[in-house]
């Protein structure tokens, strides 16, 4: 391992690990490793790590991270990645939160071809954010970071709740949705869409009631035709009956965003798009394949 790998510069470091910048020595390439540290009196290997290990070996496509190689020892364990220049919070925090429309539709069709990959392939991401998000050089956007990664299968499996980061998690699971598919990911694909458009997180809530709040003065309060399965989740009942909830909230999506802060630049077929993107009922969220024939990518910017 030390002898293949000159380790260069820190990158990032997660809950997990520490990412480095590398040299390949006998080829000469410039690759990321993520150091994971092996506790000798805990089981081994973490789960999280071995998920991304085999979700990763199985998803070879042009807009997913590619695993180039794991070296395991008894005190780490190393997977090495291809090298990507930045992810896209701070590709957006470098233009100063102004992406042009153009390339807001070229993130987003990446964005959404990896994860019809994953989906296709029965995977879910269960954390897509800007964090986790890789740019190349030549603009071109990869998932990265499986370790929240699931396969998942027919029947549906319960699955824990305590998934995706709070910013661009769906209200399904943040009223405790263990029974969740690929939806789960679609909602953050909108939830990312919006943000490259603004420049700004769409739902920057505090915590799992103070992200519902901020959904439902966006979206408009729910009722049971536009959510029919609202009421049936295992926190229905004590999160929805919150004071904040019943009152001060709009009766239904007023619209009146789409002309300002930035939605102006995905133009109504963009706004159409992410609307479908956020719907309340999981089931009727458009899936990663209805979406890459949406019109707003026959767009030209």
């Amino acid at each position: 391992m030390s002898q293949r790998y000159d380790k260069q510069d820190k990158i990032g470091e997660g809950t997990y690990g520490v990412v480095y910048k590398a040299r390949d020595l006998s080829t000469g390439a410039t690759v990321a490793l993520k150091r994971i540290r092996l506790d000798t009196e805990e089981e081994g290997v973490p789960c999280t790590a071995i998920r991304e290990i085999s979700l990763l070996k199985e998803l070879r496509h042009d807009n997913i991270v590619k695993l180039l190689d794991v070296c395991h020892s008894e005190r780490k364990l190393t997977l090495v990645f291809e090298y990507l220049e930045m992810d896209l919070k701070k590709f957006m925090d470098r233009e100063a939160n102004n992406l042009d429309a153009a390339t807001v539709q070229k993130f987003l069709r990446d964005l959404l071809r990896g994860i019809q990959f994953c989906h296709q392939r029965n995977v879910l991401h269960r954390d897509l954010k800007p964090q986790n998000l890789l740019i190349s050089r030549d603009k071109d956007l990869k998932l990265a970071d499986f370790g929240l990664g699931r396969a998942f299968g027919i029947p549906v499996k319960k699955f824990t709740h305590e998934v995706v980061t709070l910013w661009y998690r769906s209200p399904d699971v943040l009223l405790g949705s263990t029974q969740y598919g690929t939806p789960v990911d679609i909602w953050s694909v909108g939830c990312i869409f919006a943000e490259m458009a603004t420049g700004a997180p769409l739902f920057a809530g505090k915590n799992d009631a103070d992200q519902l709040l901020r959904i439902f003065k966006f979206l408009g309060t729910p009722n049971n035709q536009v959510w029919p399965s609202m009421n049936h989740y295992p926190n229905s009942t004590n999160m929805l009956s919150k004071p904040e909830f019943l009152q001060n909230l709009v009766a239904e999506c007023s619209h009146a965003f789409v002309n300002t802060a930035g939605y102006d630049k995905l133009g109504a077929e963009g706004v159409d798009l992410l609307l479908r993107l956020l719907r309340y009922e999981p089931s009727e969220r458009i899936s990663a394949s209805e979406a890459l024939n949406h019109p707003y990518f026959n767009i030209s910017f």
